[in-house]
């Protein structure tokens, strides 16, 4: 029972943590950001971020292994729940596309660390940030390979290409919209990528 409780409270602190870095950071950039700031932003005391992470590194490298779990997460149960209610493999790509943006709504700031460290080359998380994004574009390629395989899409599409671009589009249109286009909904910007993935954006002539 104490150790249950005690392993419940930590994760409560981390998820404070994680939290107040990944905010602080958006905000000032990783160099700029100090453990003090983060264990005041947190509410706690600097050596409960020591306690929990040996550096500030660590505590980044942490933090891109949650979110992105939990995208991935979110991905996976879009793309189940899609496959019980009896819908095709286009359906599941089309819930993950909502999933992502429910996502991204919520962790806006996360997403924005999340885009700008994949162009980053000299960190000591880069490792771990490839794997944790193969993971999540790797549950789009089992969707896409379901489909080839039972014939819904083509056997020509290059399914690693396409599951990353499919999850690019989804985080380079959503911090587009929160950025500059705030004032559309969640379900218009669905809708939007919805068509694009149905190949319903082509014109019709006479």
């Amino acid at each position: 029972m104490d150790s249950s409780a005690g392993s419940t409270r930590r994760e409560a602190t981390r998820q404070k943590l994680y939290e107040a870095a990944v905010t602080l950071i958006a905000e000032q950039g990783f160099s700029a950001t100090t453990v003090d700031e983060i264990a005041e932003r947190a509410g706690v005391a600097k050596g409960t971020v020591y306690y929990n992470f040996a550096s500030k590194s660590v505590l980044f490298e942490e933090l891109l292994r949650h979110g992105v779990g939990l995208l991935t997460a979110s991905l996976k149960e879009a793309a189940e729940a899609t496959e019980k209610s009896g819908g095709s493999k286009v359906d599941a790509l089309d819930a993950m596309i909502r999933a992502g943006l429910v996502f991204i709504n919520r962790y806006p700031a996360f997403t924005q660390l999340y885009v700008a460290e994949l162009w980053r080359t000299n960190r000591a998380w880069q490792s771990t940030l490839l794997v944790v994004r193969q993971q999540a574009v790797a549950v789009v390629e089992d969707v896409l390979r379901g489909g080839v395989e039972n014939g819904e899409l083509s056997d020509e599409i290059d399914i690693p290409l396409t599951a990353a671009a499919l999850v690019g589009m989804v985080l380079v249109a959503a911090l587009d919209w929160q950025a500059f286009q705030p004032q559309r909904s969640l379900d218009e910007v669905h809708a939007a990528l919805s068509r694009l993935l149905q190949g319903r954006v082509s014109g019709t002539r006479a």
